[in-house]
């Protein structure tokens, strides 16, 4: 008797394992599809006095290369710009505060935000975001 009941609840316990995989795999399949869209920050940490000098232009391969400063007075942190977003001949880069991975912090605590699109020949404006907030809007001389 103790054998069929320990064989009873091994089946029992190998069936509602395979429900579960079953279950995991739908919400995996629900997490995956929000996973891919693009997240970008919504909260800017710059005012519009601490963003200086931004200039778009190409590189001898024809991307577009990005570069301006942004004030972090914190040298904990430095200023970056986060992956690109291209679409059609329009690209959009978004300015962010990271941790400092340099030893120093920069002149003034003006740092160098310096990015390149990579496939970027088709681009003609670039605009550089901070949260939801629009900082430079960048023409890009035609690729030669």
């Amino acid at each position: 008797m103790n054998a069929l009941t320990l064989l009873l609840a091994g089946a029992v316990a190998a069936l509602a394992g395979c429900n579960q995989a079953g279950e995991n795999t739908a919400a995996n399949g629900g997490s995956n599809a929000a996973a891919s869209a693009p997240k970008h920050p919504t909260y800017c940490f710059f005012n519009d006095a601490a963003t200086k000098g931004w200039s778009a232009s190409r590189d001898a391969a024809g991307n577009v290369t990005v570069k301006g400063k942004a004030l972090l007075e914190d040298t904990r942190y430095m200023a970056a710009l986060g992956q690109p977003e291209i679409s059609g001949t329009k690209a959009r880069l978004w300015l962010t505060m990271g941790s400092n991975t340099n030893a120093y912090g920069a002149p003034g605590n003006w740092w160098d935000a310096t990015a390149t699109i990579p496939d970027s020949s088709g681009v003609d404006a670039v605009t550089i975001m901070c949260g939801t907030k629009t900082v430079a809007q960048l023409k890009v001389a035609k690729a030669p």
